[in-house]
Order: structure tokens, then C-alpha cells, then sequence
């Protein structure tokens, strides 16, 4: 029987993807889970338009993506931290922290896309990676300055 996927399934295609499958699997499995529906002339065409207002959406999603890493790439951010010897922070500046100063910029980021390999623990200038997804990153500079005494 063939039938068009309606979201990913794994080992047998994509979303739109047109497959031949045994007839039991699509009966029993992929047709009642709602991940596959018989492929006739009406499905098929009704898979293309969904597909299409699919790609829309990702193209704004990607465009609004590439502002926000403009405007990430631009912006500096500044710590000052107590600091003991050989420049280690007394702490560390974690993607939490990092989240609220860009916050504190105007540009809501989730800490989730902020990649840090491990927390910053030292003073210095470090880049950081933000990712959003769609092959959209964007790097931002981080500043760790030693608080007065």
C-alpha cells in the first residue's frame, strides 16, 4: 500500500515522503497513530499545500533568526565579578546569567540556545555561541572584569 507520511518516521522517510509499506503496517500502526494517510490524488495535493505553507513559515522563522544573531553579534557584554588569584572568579557567569544581560539589551534569548562548554571561571574576554536552529548562530562577546576592592 502506499501512503504519504505526515511526519517523520524513522527508517522510512519525511514529512510528504510518498512510500510503499505492507498493507498491516499502514492499517494497524501509521494510519491510526496519524502519521501516514493513503496516498490518493486529494491527499497528495492536500501534503503539497501543507508542505508549502510549511516552507513559508520556516522562511520567516529563519529571516526573524538572522535579525536577532545580527543584533546578538553586535552586542557586548560586560561582568564585573569578585576575583581572587591568577584572575579566577570567586563563581561564574553561567548562559543563565548571560540570557539576562542580553535580556537587560532588549534581546530575549532562551538559556537553552546559549552554548557554553563549561561556565565561565575566569577574567578575560570570551565568545560565546547562541544557536537558534535552521543553521542560524550567532557569537557574543562576553566581558569578565575584577570588581574594585
Amino acid at each position: 500500500m502506499k501512503v504519504i507520511l505526515k511526519e517523520d518516521v524513522q527508517n522510512l522517510g519525511v514529512m510528504g515522503d510518498v512510500v510503499k509499506v505492507k498493507n498491516g503496517y499502514a492499517r494497524n500502526f501509521l494510519i491510526p497513530k496519524g502519521a501516514a494517510a493513503q496516498a490518493s490524488e486529494k491527499n497528495i495535493r492536500a501534503m503539497e499545500h501543507e508542505k508549502r505553507i510549511i516552507e513559508e513559515r520556516k522562511k520567516k522563522l529563519v529571516s526573524a533568526a538572522e535579525l536577532l544573531a545580527e543584533k546578538i553579534s553586535a552586542a557586548e557584554l560586560s561582568f564585573t565579578m569578585k576575583s581572587g588569584e591568577e584572575g579566577k572568579l570567586f563563581g561564574s557567569i553561567t548562559s543563565m546569567d548571560i540570557a539576562e544581560a542580553l535580556a537587560g539589551k532588549g534581546i530575549e534569548v532562551d538559556k537553552k540556545k546559549i552554548s557554553i562548554a563549561e561556565p565561565i571561571k575566569r577574567l578575560g574576554e570570551h565568545s560565546v555561541e547562541v544557536s537558534f536552529g535552521h543553521g542560524v548562530s550567532a557569537t557574543v562577546s562576553v566581558n569578565v572584569t575584577a570588581e574594585a576592592e
